[in-house]
């Protein structure tokens, strides 16, 4: 045989222990695998907890913008009550002069005209409180909406946090082990490669 190549049975003959010391390398390698499984799996639920919260934290952004639009609504619906008011404060100076005039007289057609017209105003700012009124308890129901939701995200914040924990440690474990695997593995090759031999083209030695 030509020098420089490897003999077949460079690695020793089969014997029990190098069997059960191959089936122990095989279950590492597959414990190895099973772990980076694990990691990954805990990786997908920390992103999936992440996907959550983030579109809870899209929903609490709208619900808040929503609450701050129904309440700047009530407050131009509250400004408004002062032009009416000063409108029957002056209807009123009106009914007061007309009946002032006619000095015990009957009551005409004018004067009952503003107090309807009173009436009518008085009708208005009792609607427009009541409008603000819902408007703010529609506004307050969204930011009660707000704080459940914020609970929820807390709560998938902590559990992605928590699943990546755990990804990382199953990753460190599965590092270690694959460093003691190819560790025992190249220990295995050196102890079982065969000591480096002459040339057997060379002639054999007179006696």
């Amino acid at each position: 045989m030509a020098s420089g190549g490897t003999p077949p049975d460079a690695l020793g003959p089969a014997t029990p222990l190098a069997a059960r010391r191959s089936r122990w390398i095989g279950q590492q390698y597959a414990d190895i695998t099973k772990l980076r499984e694990i990691a990954a799996r805990h990786d997908r639920s920390s992103v999936r907890a992440q996907q959550r919260a983030a579109r809870l934290n899209t929903r609490i952004e709208k619900l808040r913008h929503q609450a701050t639009l129904l309440r700047e609504k009530g407050q131009k619906v509250l400004a408004e009550i002062p032009e009416i008011q000063q409108m029957m404060k002056q209807h009123e100076r009106d009914i007061a002069a007309s009946t002032g005039q006619q000095h015990g007289g009957a009551v005409t057609s004018d004067v009952t005209s503003l107090h309807y017209r009173v009436r009518k105003l008085q009708q208005k700012v009792v609607d427009k409180q009541q409008k603000h009124r819902h408007l703010e308890l529609r506004a307050a129901q969204k930011t009660q909406k707000t704080a459940e939701l914020k609970v929820k995200v807390d709560r998938y914040t902590e559990l992605s946090r928590l699943e990546e924990q755990e990804a990382v440690a199953y990753r460190q474990r599965a590092d270690r082990l694959q460093t003691v695997s190819e560790t025992d593995v190249a220990g295995h090759l050196t102890a079982t490669a065969s000591p480096p031999t002459g040339s057997q083209d060379q002639p054999p030695l007179p006696p």
